[in-house]
């Protein structure tokens, strides 16, 4: 009986879950081809990045034609391209791979890993955020840590392939390592910026 009276989910929130548990999902997907080199993965991930567009393009519609909204239009458009872009990043980091055979090293294992534990905190705390905002903030703090150890690890992998080439072929290999390590680093800024828009939104409807 009581269920009646419960407060129906906002609809740009519940699409807002939805491309965090896209985008987790992608990363996820990222981190199996990384083990496995499977071709069947990387068109797995272009499968998600696909439907990931389509959830965004059907909440900018409904922005778009609403008057009234849960947070500032600006915040939810914001929140939404962060999102996005961190399945894109996956998407255009298998893509590469796949493209160019990169073997995937130690550190791009490590930083597809952080990546996707990030994820699911931002993921966490869209879950959280309309019923539980400092909750979605405790989230969003655990995804900045988990960004900055991702820098790190960017940074040691770029110290690494730039310590000694040996020949034309080394440099050639270098470049393309480089490429998916940059890929990677963007995925992690784009969950940092969301995981602040996050916080950012608690603080103005708080």
């Amino acid at each position: 009986m009581f269920k009646i009276f419960k407060k129906k989910p906002d609809k740009f929130i519940l699409l807002l879950i939805e491309q965090a548990a896209l985008s987790y999902k992608g990363v996820e997907a990222l981190q199996e081809y990384m083990k496995s080199h499977d071709h069947d993965l990387a068109e797995e991930v272009t499968r998600i990045e696909k439907e990931a567009d389509e959830v965004r393009r059907i909440l900018i519609d409904e922005l778009n034609r609403s008057f009234v909204t849960p947070i500032d239009r600006e915040d939810i458009f914001a929140l939404s391209r962060s999102i996005d872009d961190v399945v894109d990043y996956a998407y255009s980091t298998i893509s590469e791979m796949d493209v160019l055979d990169v073997e995937p090293t130690t550190f791009m294992m490590r930083m597809t890993s952080l990546i996707k534990e990030a994820t699911y905190e931002l993921y966490m705390a869209m879950q959280r955020l309309e019923e539980h905002p400092a909750v979605a903030v405790e989230h969003s703090q655990r995804a900045k840590a988990l960004e900055s150890r991702v820098e790190r690890a960017y940074r040691e992998a770029i110290a690494d392939i730039f310590s000694g080439p040996e020949d034309v072929h080394h440099v050639f290999e270098m470049l393309k390592r480089r490429e998916v390590l940059r890929h990677l680093s963007n995925a992690a800024d784009r969950v940092d910026e969301a995981a602040n828009l996050i916080a950012d939104i608690v603080v103005k409807t708080s």
